[in-house]
C-alpha cells in the first residue's frame, strides 16, 4: 500500500466507515462498499463519497474495470496515530499519559489488553537511559 499524500486531509465520520469497509475487506467497487455500509445511505451517496475522497487522495482508483474498484491510499496506522496525536494535543494539553489514563478508566480493558499494555509499558521502561 503506498503511503498516503502528506497534505491528505483527515478523513470525516462518514468517510472513515468508506475506509474501514477497506481496511477489512481490502479493495472494493463502489456496490461492495454500499453494501458493507448496509443503511448508511444510497448506492449514489457511497459512490460520491468515493469520488470525494479520491480528490482528497484519501483513496486510489483502479478504472481499467467497468465497475472502478478503490482501495486506500492511507494505512489505517497512519490514520489512527493521525487522530490519536490531534486528541492528545486538543484534548488532553499533549499529555499522552492523560489520554491513556482517562481511556483505561472509563473503558474496560480485556485480560488480553491489559497484558499487552504491560508488555509495551516493560519494552518502554528499559528503553528509557
Amino acid at each position: 500500500m503506498k503511503a498516503s499524500k502528506p497534505d491528505a486531509p483527515k478523513p470525516t465520520v462518514a468517510e472513515l466507515e468508506i475506509l474501514r469497509v477497506m481496511w477489512r475487506q481490502g479493495p472494493c467497487t463502489v456496490r461492495e462498499v454500499h453494501e458493507a455500509l448496509g443503511e448508511g445511505g444510497g448506492y449514489t451517496t457511497a459512490l460520491k463519497l468515493l469520488q470525494v475522497m479520491h480528490g482528497k487522495g484519501l483513496v486510489e482508483r483502479d478504472d481499467t474495470a467497468r465497475a472502478h474498484v478503490y482501495r486506500p491510499s492511507v494505512s489505517k496506522e497512519r490514520t489512527q496515530k493521525r487522530f490519536l496525536h490531534d486528541i492528545v494535543n486538543r484534548v488532553f494539553d499533549g499529555s499522552s499519559s492523560q489520554l491513556v489514563l482517562h481511556a483505561l478508566g472509563t473503558q474496560r480493558a480485556t485480560r488480553e489488553e491489559l497484558r499487552e499494555i504491560r508488555d509495551l509499558l516493560n519494552k518502554l521502561d528499559q528503553e528509557v537511559p
